[in-house]
């Protein structure tokens, strides 16, 4: 399939309404893949997301002897023998962050060497505090740039029974240890360094997820989880709308003053995410400080939002957007600044949106780098909402969590201007 280079989004003019469900959680999918892998039975989940990063998490499953079918658009039906297996290649997994932090830790359980590699921007994310903390219960596991590929001869055993880790730079790292640990043959022992943690509210996605799939898991202390184990047992798993991509829909109506009905009231969301909708809600008077911390994904829709709002507005606590897909503060930085130079600034690691109502009906023609990466793509096409002339450069990125956006958008009175 031909790549599409550049997508001009043409404003509407019009408030957007109607129907548009967003897809499944990526999160949540790709937790339930994993844990469905490693338990033994059949498991059925429905409302799974089909996407580039679920699609490299299920083909590395299917390489590690996990038998995984698809019936539908949004199911995955998973039978495991409870063990997996060596794969006979590296798991290439693409830029996939959640599948590549995931595997890395499972590997742990397969008896053999499994290497966890990904493309030229994976290849840069850091993965090294997994690392370091996998070896702490004696697992065989070495990076050489502290960054994928990753190599783990696992054994499914292990020599101590308490592992201490930095989770500020990603809770990925955490729930990744927490889902393994079920799988050893020792209670563990999980304990953050500090209490500066990044989305703190996805691990609370990542231990429902595991005591669905029969796991024992208790928050001992704010900072310490204590994993038997129990190893876990096949179940069926519905899969909850994705909150991330409801920010995008979310902000679209406040945008344009519409009616979008996503089909899920926003109180019925478990992802962290799901926050921003208060804040959402509030536009144009939006804070004069958003805390992103604990919804880092929504940043992204946030900060372009903010570009319409009455008042400036700061970003703070999200250090953790730089070492994303992409670096996010730059990336968010760079595309508002190329709409309208001085629209946004960086201090440290905070981001700065000066926020300009008058934007609105412009002509300001801009072409927006979402440097390969799916939220920066999909939140500036909000800009676009409103601006006349905003083109998104690789929009076919957007796959990575949610391939069908441009015809959601399209759906609801959206039209656009190809560009090859």
């Amino acid at each position: 399939m031909t790549r599409t280079a550049k997508l001009t989004i043409i404003p509407p003019g019009r408030p957007l309404s109607g129907r548009a469900m967003p897809p499944g959680s990526k999160s949540i999918t790709n937790r339930a893949l994993l844990l469905a892998g490693l338990a033994k039975g059949t498991s059925r989940l429905t409302g799974a997301l089909k996407s580039d990063d679920t699609r490299y998490m299920a083909e590395a499953l299917r390489a590690m002897g996990v038998a995984i079918d698809e019936p539908d658009d949004t199911t995955f039906v998973v039978t495991g023998s409870g063990r997996l297996k060596p794969p006979k290649a590296p798991l290439f997994l693409g830029n996939a962050g959640t599948a590549t932090r995931f595997l890395t830790a499972a590997a742990a359980l397969v008896d053999g060497t499994v290497v966890v590699d990904g493309d030229e921007h994976m290849r840069k994310r850091p993965i090294g505090p997994l690392v370091e903390a996998m070896r702490t219960l004696g697992i065989d596991v070495s990076a050489e740039t502290g960054c994928p590929p990753v190599t783990v001869k696992g054994t499914g055993r292990f020599q101590a029974d308490r592992i201490r880790i930095d989770g500020g730079l990603s809770s990925q790292y955490v729930s990744a240890l927490l889902m393994m640990a079920a799988g050893g043959d020792r209670p563990v022992d999980i304990e953050l360094i500090g209490e500066d943690i990044g989305a703190l509210g996805y691990i609370d996605l990542t231990t429902a997820a595991m005591k669905a799939f029969g796991a024992k898991v208790e928050k001992t202390s704010p900072v310490t989880w204590r994993v038997e184990p129990t190893g876990y047992r096949a179940a069926d798993f519905i899969v909850e709308p994705d909150a991330s991509a409801a920010t995008y829909l979310w902000a679209a109506e406040v945008l344009t003053g519409g009616a979008i009905d996503l089909g899920v009231p926003s109180d019925a969301f478990s992802q962290p995410d799901a926050r921003a909708y208060d804040i959402i809600a509030k536009f144009p008077h939006l804070p004069a400080e958003i805390d992103g911390s604990q919804m880092q994904d929504a940043v992204p829709t946030l900060a372009v939002l903010s570009a319409f709002n009455e008042t400036p507005v700061r970003f703070v606590g999200i250090a953790n957007l730089r070492v994303k897909e992409c670096d996010r503060i730059r990336a968010l930085s760079t595309g508002l600044n190329r709409i309208v130079s001085g629209l946004a600034r960086e201090e440290g690691d905070d981001l700065i949106v000066q926020s300009d109502p008058a934007l609105v009906g412009q002509h300001l023609p801009a072409e927006i780098d979402s440097f390969a990466d799916h939220r920066i793509a999909m939140s500036f096409a909000l800009a676009g909402l409103k601006i006349d002339g905003i083109t998104i450069l690789d929009p076919d990125c957007v796959a990575k969590t949610f391939p069908a956006y441009w015809r959601t958008l399209a759906a609801l009175g959206v039209t656009y201007q190809d560009q090859d």
